[in-house]
């Protein structure tokens, strides 16, 4: 395997930060990395705000779910989507912006953060950093929208923690190939004894990551989250709303 290969299949969450600064230097070679991801039609619908204001780290931390680490680190990235320029390029050629009525905006804009939160977290790897994504940031999204002057059509889509790893952690257990990857259809065989197989692989990780304190797999933590876990993060609509996306009505 090549470099990036190694360097891909390598990632792990980092959840403790030393105090030493990200410099200017690394934080655009990690955005214009970003920049740099597919995107539809060219459109690069995605922002990246960096916010190293301790104040609103702090803030910031509280309204993901008081999550230390974003508050810890010396830089919090927020990566939006963005049809703001989008509108501005629509009046410039005398034309209305009508995307931003239909899901394909959301589906759309999520995509491209999602490539670009891929391409900035390798290259905050490569420099030796440490990244952790927090999907945290659509818990409170009217407060984050207004802490970071958004404007309309513009939506916080996900955080990413950047800085120097404190204690670095192991590389967790991913699902077995066959379980995600499938040729010429979806193949429904074994499944479910893939997971079972999973999950015992993931409960020896949590067992001796957590040195006997939590006993825990993956069935039961994806379950939980997706039956009620998810609602601690409220329902983003009203506020998609508010910045202009009237699909989420």
């Amino acid at each position: 395997m090549n470099d990036v290969i190694n360097l891909l299949n390598n990632h792990r969450s980092i959840r403790q930060y030393k105090a030493d600064p990200v410099s200017n230097e690394q934080l655009e070679t990690i955005v214009t990395s970003a920049m740099a991801a597919a995107n539809w039609i060219n459109g690069q619908q995605v922002t990246v705000i960096a916010v190293q204001n301790n104040e609103k780290k702090k803030r910031l931390s509280e309204l993901v779910g008081n999550q230390a680490y974003v508050d810890e680190a010396p830089v919090f990235l927020v990566f939006c989507m963005d049809f703001y320029r989008a509108k501005l390029a629509a009046e410039k050629n005398g034309m209305e912006l009508q995307v931003t009525n239909s899901v394909e905006a959301i589906l759309t804009g999520a995509t491209d953060v999602g490539i670009a939160l891929g391409n900035a977290i390798t290259a905050a790897e490569s420099l030796g950093l440490g990244t952790v994504p927090i999907g945290g940031i659509r818990k409170n999204p009217d407060e984050v929208i207004e802490l970071l002057n958004l404007p309309e059509y513009v939506f916080p889509i996900s955080g990413l923690v950047v800085g120097h790893p404190k204690d670095p952690s192991d590389v967790k257990p991913r699902l077995p190939l066959e379980a995600v990857y499938h040729e010429e259809r979806y193949n429904l065989e074994n499944l479910k004894e893939l997971i079972d197989n999973y999950d015992q692989t993931m409960e020896k990780y949590m067992e001796a990551r957590t040195k006997g304190a939590m006993v825990r797999n993956w069935s039961s933590g994806v379950a939980n989250f997706y039956s009620t876990g998810f609602l601690n993060f409220g329902d983003s609509s009203s506020s998609l709303k508010k910045q202009g996306f009237r699909c989420s009505n």
